[in-house]
């Protein structure tokens, strides 16, 4: 059960954040979007980042999608995880390596170079914030360019930020049909 109760749709609102949020989900609200809807300004806000953060970066979708999978392992958010594997997989990671991913095995040579380098830099962000010249070093040579290592550091930072508040008010995943 969730902390907090969800916003229903006959009380969501205002209607164009609903719309925004309903046309970036195509058509439908997540147990997330309802739980961010208790503060309208917090989730037109929320709409935005996570709008640019997922459809609008440079950064290879495969990379952002471990990235934010790999978020999900290490700071137990189910939901994160649930909703982003199948899209790393569409973006072209492998069975085996989103496998891999579920038990965190990141040594696992499912895992290209710049996926093991997406991934030392991911566990050092979420686990002690700072990160150490080497990683960084090493992320930045699998990356074409500063454009990217700079988005690729956004998007760890902001799904910490997602998994943390999933976490913290207990939000369900959808289940089957989502």
């Amino acid at each position: 059960m969730p902390r907090v109760p969800y916003v229903s749709d006959s009380d969501a609102g205002p209607a164009d954040l609903v719309a925004e949020i309903r046309a970036r989900r195509g058509g439908k609200l997540l147990n997330l979007d309802r739980m961010l809807l208790a503060s309208p300004p917090l989730a037109r806000g929320w709409n935005a980042h996570l709008g640019a953060v997922r459809s609008g970066l440079s950064l290879e979708a495969r990379l952002r999608e471990l990235a934010i999978c790999a978020v999900a392992v290490l700071n137990g958010a189910p939901y994160e995880l649930e909703h982003h594997l199948p899209l790393y997989r569409e973006a072209g990671g492998s069975e085996r390596a989103a496998e891999a991913l579920r038990s965190f095995e990141t040594g696992d040579p499912a895992f290209d170079g710049a996926e093991r380098a997406v991934l030392a830099l991911t566990v050092e962000m979420t686990r002690e914030v700072s990160v150490s010249d080497a990683t960084f070093r090493r992320a930045r040579s699998e990356l074409p360019g500063e454009r990217e290592i700079v988005e690729l550091v956004a998007v760890i930072a902001t799904y910490n930020m997602v998994s943390r508040f999933l976490v913290a008010l207990g939000i369900e995943t959808e289940g089957p049909g989502r």
